[in-house]
């Protein structure tokens, strides 16, 4: 391998040569470390018998590593200017294929489909945007088609939001409902200092794996409970169901059905405290909100 893109000399010389600085618009920063890129796709777990989806590959720094261990990439990148650099750092590479899109727009589902259908394990590997890295990610939480893993690079904080345990500061709704759905494990630390430019906070790496069972039957309301009992974080669980339910008797009774005391907080209670309290809710005619 020549000099990898994601080292600060390249970088430097790639962004000089089209005389291109980091899109704010975007929120581009570019890794400056081949280490960081190489342990990522190491991570993703990327053999010659899976395809990879990129989303944001900028310079094409990952994307190198991805294309050297993966059977195919498939690389989606909003800024035509990053693709006319990308035609020159990756465009030799064959197993690479560079999608001009914003990727809120693509179909990712039926491409995770064909890839599937073809016999290959799904990816997806990147390093997001701080911007957009929730509206992508529940993009594709919510494909009907799930990738086999999502490997992704984020901003700290909200890193420790998806995989955060109960009674931690950081534990919220989106991290029931992430971890109702997903594996969810913070793999790597990533320091402001391996960025250009430097961003303002730390980064990390999470790894999305597919949960086999999922024994809610209806998640859209199962969601909303969650994010009923998390609606005021201060209150109760008996005043945040109250507000839900619109009757106190009915907010208590179920918590007490659930086994769970109904001055706690939501923040104290793990999925599996939301699973009783809706299976109570949603089996019992009496209890049920319309």
């Amino acid at each position: 391998m020549s000099k990898p893109i994601a080292s600060l000399s390249k970088t430097k010389q790639i962004l000089e040569e089209f005389d291109r600085g980091a899109n704010k618009t975007f929120g581009q920063n570019f890794i400056i470390d081949p280490s960081v890129v190489d342990k990522i796709s190491d991570l993703a777990q990327v053999d010659q018998n899976t395809a990879v989806m990129e989303i944001g590959p900028g310079l094409g720094g990952l994307t190198e590593y991805l294309c050297y261990k993966a059977k195919k990439v498939i690389s989606i990148e909003i800024d035509e200017h990053m693709i006319e650099i990308l035609k020159k750092t990756v465009g030799h590479f064959e197993n690479l294929e560079v999608i001009h899109q914003d990727f809120l727009r693509f179909d990712s589902t039926t491409w995770i489909t064909q890839q599937k259908a073809a016999g290959l394990a799904v990816a997806v590997c990147a390093n997001l945007p701080y911007y957009i890295t929730t509206p992508i990610l529940f993009q594709l939480f919510e494909s009907p088609v799930l990738p086999d893993s999502i490997t992704v690079m984020m901003q700290k904080e909200v890193a420790l939001r998806f995989s955060a345990k109960p009674s931690t500061k950081d534990y919220n709704a989106l991290s029931v409902i992430v971890q109702y759905l997903f594996n969810v494990q913070l793999v790597l630390n990533v320091p402001k200092q391996v960025f250009l430019p430097m961003p303002k906070v730390d980064s990390a790496v999470i790894r999305f794996t597919p949960k086999n069972k999922q024994e809610i039957k209806n998640q859209d309301q199962f969601f909303k409970l969650i994010k009923a009992c998390f609606k005021q974080r201060r209150k109760t669980l008996s005043n945040n169901l109250t507000e839900y339910l619109k009757d106190r008797n009915h907010a208590v009774e179920a918590l007490n059905q659930s086994f769970i005391d109904p001055a706690r907080r939501a923040e104290t209670c793990d999925l599996s405290d939301f699973v009783r309290l809706y299976e109570v809710l949603y089996e019992n005619e009496g209890l049920r909100k319309n």
